[in-house]
């Protein structure tokens, strides 16, 4: 069976992100990571070459596929901020009504920047998000 592409890295979260060349990506970035580790009480930890992930689940899919990928997460992409695990909780929907200036995608959310969003939200739908994967789509024989 073919290995996921996005493994966790021993690369330090917090100098991928004072790497980032766009300032403002950066400094989001900075407070993105300091946030999910706040709400998730986990360390962060690379995930590929541009993901920051919170915790882990375990998956496996009905074909056979399995895996494991960050909980919760983001990366400061060039066109915007993409943030990982936060709407498939069942009140994600409601909260993210009132993140603000923000788009959905089957698996993220993007958002252009901090400024444009309300941070106690995002908290919100990061400790939602992050407690969904944990009880909810967790696989993983610990259970």
């Amino acid at each position: 069976m073919a290995e996921n592409k996005t493994q966790p890295t021993v690369v330090d979260p917090r100098e991928f992100i004072a790497s980032v060349e766009h300032p403002t990506r950066r400094a989001d970035g900075e407070v993105l990571l300091e946030l999910m580790e706040e709400v998730t009480g986990k360390p962060p930890v690379m995930w590929g070459p541009t993901i920051v992930g919170f915790d882990e689940y375990f998956y496996r899919y009905d074909s056979g596929h399995e895996g494991t990928a960050p909980m919760v997460g983001f990366s400061p992409r060039k066109a915007s901020l993409s943030l990982y695990g936060i709407k498939e909780a069942p009140e994600s929907a409601e909260l993210l009504a009132k993140l603000g200036k923000h788009k959905t995608a089957v698996a993220c959310v993007y958002v252009n920047k901090l400024a444009d969003i309300d941070l106690e939200v995002l908290k919100e739908l990061v400790r939602v998000g992050h407690r969904h994967y944990a009880e909810v789509l967790n696989q993983s024989a610990e259970r």
